[in-house]
């Protein structure tokens, strides 16, 4: 959990992420890296100098028409006295039944993104933090320009003008293994995905991709942060 904390007040510090008075939506889909943020945020509000509130949000795909059972989750916040908000969706009926997308990532996260920050904006929260590590930035770097020909990547502080919301993504200068021992250690409490298109996106392809290469390039991960941060790639340079 040390080292967890640590690179997560790294990256908050670095990237002037929290500001006196916050009140920090955590968008929690009941996996690893969003239930980690969470427990990791809770634990920062403890002693850092700059006051701020932290609240749960987690959306309800409501996948084959049921409610999920975040039960879990909720038990979590009640011991870290966090405020949780679970928002029912219609995202799967959407996407699975009426679009019946072949390829739903795309369509299903730009959905999801307006229903987290809409319910973010009425909890009143100024910020949502999101759950992206120093492995994901790597995949978004690559598949950026693998499939798309761009050198770019999500920001770690990126402001939405029509929301007047911040995104803060805290955990970006940690590997997702140190996420994956620190939930294990401490027994977090994980959610499976009931999605059809879990692990078998092209995130997933490239994840694999990149575990080849670091073989023959150790290191490849953090080297490909380091030419963001040096060349100033999507706001990745600081100081």
């Amino acid at each position: 959990m040390k080292k967890l904390l640590s690179l997560t007040r790294a990256a908050v510090d670095k990237y002037n992420m929290i500001d006196e008075g916050d009140k920090i939506a955590v968008g929690v889909s009941g996996g690893k890296d969003s239930v980690a943020l969470l427990y990791t945020l809770v634990k920062l509000r403890d002693f850092y100098p700059k006051k701020f509130d932290v609240i749960a949000i987690t959306l309800d795909y409501q996948f084959n028409g049921e409610k999920g059972n975040f039960e879990a989750i909720k038990e979590l916040c009640k011991e870290l006295n966090v405020e949780y908000i679970i928002k029912p969706t219609n995202l799967w009926r959407v996407i699975f039944e009426e679009r019946k997308e072949s390829n739903p990532c795309s369509l299903c996260a730009k959905m999801r993104r307006g229903l987290l920050h809409d319910t973010a904006k009425e909890a009143g929260c100024n910020k949502v933090a999101l759950g992206h590590h120093l492995d994901d930035a790597a995949q978004t770097f690559m598949m950026n320009l693998l499939d798309g020909g761009r050198i770019d990547c999500f920001s770690p502080v990126s402001y939405l003008s029509r929301k007047d919301l911040y995104l803060i993504r805290p955990m970006v200068l940690v590997y997702e293994k140190d996420i994956t021992n620190t939930v294990k250690r401490l027994n977090l409490p994980v959610v499976k995905s009931k999605c059809p298109a879990d692990k078998t996106t092209e995130r997933e392809n490239v994840r694999q991709l990149i575990a080849e290469l670091e073989k023959e390039y150790p290191h490849l991960r953090q080297k490909i942060i380091g030419a963001m941060q040096t060349d100033g790639v999507s706001g990745w340079k600081f100081g």
